[in-house]
């Protein structure tokens, strides 16, 4: 969430970043709740205080007719206000949770098309057919049996793919594990402040990707990244110990509803995939320049395996309620001819720290709400429909990626 005092300074500008994104916000209204809330939280305050000031005056010895008075007087007139504090409260957290965070000065104002392209790699080759028929004819996906077993977009990998999902893998964490990033496995599963916390406000109230658990305070994850934020919920972290750089690897579930098409075909846009997923806990003021570390890193694990791609600085309609900036690398596709998303990485700011309560104490002792950053280091579907669209032969093999090779017993091509 915002802070409270951002948005009491800054209305226009918090209500014109939210329209941005595409949200449907009140400002006025949240900011009536907050004067309101706070007027009934002053006259509560005041009257426990006289409570126990009452109660002081009354140890060891016989309570006079006037305190008893005023005490029962104090008592009642908190029964009369808590309950209207309460209620006041659950509005305003509603109200304040709704807002989403506000973009940096950079980020390209519009929809999906108003992102920008900011760099470009690698050369954008053509003519190459579609992965899923290659996959098919070769037997390493069963879309069918996935069908029967658990519903459509579930799928079975099989034999080399399966293999070489496995050597991206070990390859990204290699990697990554190079750069500092302690590495975890994380619960597939996650409670509701958990998943609130990190802020995936859907902009309408049918549009929740996420898979509930019915009758449990439990949601199954669409990435790692949703167990990380919470990892270090109610704490407050040193300085001297930040960034805490973390990788986590998890399955990823997402219900995608609505999103098929052409382009969503095969592996790549699916229920159930797995992700290994760099995340950041970082001082305010270094933010900025961890989302710049990430997005190098993400760039680094792709040049090294050979995918021509560019790097765009998403707009602001696209963004997510956490993010205050975000980089999406989309990969080139020659079945296309466009390039598809492969990764992405967020800068959250204080956004979701302060959801779930993730502070830093400073050398100086004063108290912050930390940043957090997130960055894909490899999206296992779509890294292998990347690498069996660009790596393909004329005779339907797949070449593996040099850097892939040990990871596969030294085959060159399956």
């Amino acid at each position: 969430m915002l802070d409270i005092q951002y948005i009491r300074e800054n209305p226009e500008l918090v209500a014109e970043k939210s329209k941005q994104k595409g949200y449907d916000v009140d400002i006025e209204q949240l900011l009536g709740i907050d004067s309101r809330r706070r007027e009934l939280l002053t006259e509560v305050e005041d009257i426990r205080k006289q409570r126990n000031v009452i109660a002081d005056s009354m140890k060891g010895g016989k309570p006079s007719v006037e305190q008893i008075a005023k005490g029962k007087l104090l008592k009642d007139q908190l029964a009369a206000l808590e309950p209207q504090f309460n209620t006041i409260d659950v509005e305003f957290m509603a109200a304040l949770n709704s807002i989403p965070n506000i973009t940096a000065d950079d980020v390209p104002v519009g929809g999906e098309d108003a992102s920008i392209e900011i760099k470009k790699y690698g050369d954008q080759k053509t003519d190459a057919r579609d992965h899923l028929d290659i996959a098919t004819e070769k037997g390493w996906v069963d879309f069918e049996r996935g069908t029967k077993v658990a519903g459509t977009k579930f799928y079975f990998l099989k034999g080399d793919l399966a293999l070489l999902e496995n050597a991206i893998t070990q390859f990204a964490l290699d990697f990554i594990i190079k750069k500092d990033f302690t590495f975890m496995t994380v619960p597939h599963m996650v409670n509701a402040r958990t998943a609130s916390g990190t802020g995936f406000a859907p902009r309408t109230s049918d549009q929740s990707d996420e898979y509930f658990i019915e009758g449990e305070d439990l949601s199954l994850i669409a990435t790692a990244e949703m167990s990380l934020t919470g990892y270090h919920a109610d704490e407050i972290l040193n300085e001297s110990d930040l960034p805490l750089l973390y990788a986590g690897l998890s399955p990823c579930y997402r219900k995608e509803a609505g999103t098929y098409g052409k382009h969503n075909r095969g592996l790549f846009r699916v229920h159930q995939f797995n992700k290994l997923e760099m995340y950041a806990f970082s001082l305010p003021e270094n933010s900025a320049q961890m989302h710049e570390q990430i997005l190098k890193i993400e760039e680094e694990v792709w040049q090294a395996i050979g995918i021509p791609y560019h790097v765009i600085n998403i707009a602001s309609g696209d963004l997510g309620a956490p993010a205050f900036k975000k980089y999406d690398i989309e990969y080139w596709s020659p079945v296309d001819q466009m390039y598809r998303e492969l990764t992405s990485c967020s800068n959250c700011t204080d956004y979701q720290a302060r959801n779930l309560n993730i502070r830093v104490r400073r050398a100086n002792c004063d108290i912050a709400t930390v940043h957090t950053l997130n960055g894909t280091v490899v999206s296992l579907a779509r890294s292998l429909v990347a690498i069996i669209e660009n790596y393909q032969t004329a005779d339907g093999d797949v070449i593996i990626p040099e850097v892939l090779r040990a990871y596969m017993g030294g085959k060159e091509k399956i």
